[in-house]
C-alpha cells in the first residue's frame, strides 16, 4: 500500500522542495514531481539556482524519451498517463489537488505551506487518503 507523508508548514515551498529533492537525489531515490505548470516552472528555475555547488538532474515529462528515462527527477502537471513515466517510487505533490494515479507509487509526499489556504486544501487531501485507509504520517518542517 502506498505510504503517504505530509510535510507541514514549509514557509518557502520551493526552497523546501529543492532541499527535499537534493536529499532524494543523494539517496538515489526516483521522484516524480506533480504540480501546476506555474509551480513546475518555478521549481525548475529554483533547482537550477538554489545552490551553486549542487546539481540536481531533472527534466520535464515531455522531454526526449532518453532524457526522461535517465532522469531521477521528473516534473509533470499530471500523472494520469503513467506509462510515460519510467519510475513510480516517490511522488512529490506540490499541487493543491489529489494527484490522480498516486496509488501506483510506493510513496507520496505532500508538501504543505504555512498559509491558511494551503493548509485547508491539504486537509481535503488528508481526508481523501484517510477515507481510503492509507497510512498517513507527518513531518513538521519548522
Amino acid at each position: 500500500m502506498t505510504e503517504i507523508t505530509f510535510h507541514l508548514n514549509a514557509n518557502n515551498k520551493m526552497d523546501y522542495c529543492c532541499r527535499l529533492l537534493r536529499k532524494a537525489y543523494s539517496s538515489q531515490a526516483k521522484v516524480v514531481v506533480k504540480g501546476s505548470e506555474e509551480l513546475l516552472t518555478q521549481l525548475d528555475q529554483a533547482l537550477w539556482s538554489f545552490s551553486a555547488t549542487d546539481f540536481i538532474p531533472h527534466c520535464h515529462c515531455d522531454a526526449e524519451t532518453e532524457l526522461v528515462n535517465a532522469s531521477p527527477i521528473i516534473l509533470t502537471p499530471n500523472i494520469e498517463s503513467l506509462d510515460r513515466l519510467p519510475h513510480h517510487q516517490v511522488l512529490l505533490n506540490i499541487g493543491e489537488e489529489i494527484a490522480i494515479g498516486y496509488e501506483k507509487f510506493e510513496r507520496v509526499i505532500e508538501v504543505v505551506g504555512d498559509k491558511d489556504d494551503d493548509k485547508a486544501k491539504a486537509r481535503l487531501r488528508w481526508r481523501h487518503y484517510s477515507q481510503r485507509g492509507y497510512p498517513i504520517s507527518t513531518h513538521e518542517v519548522k
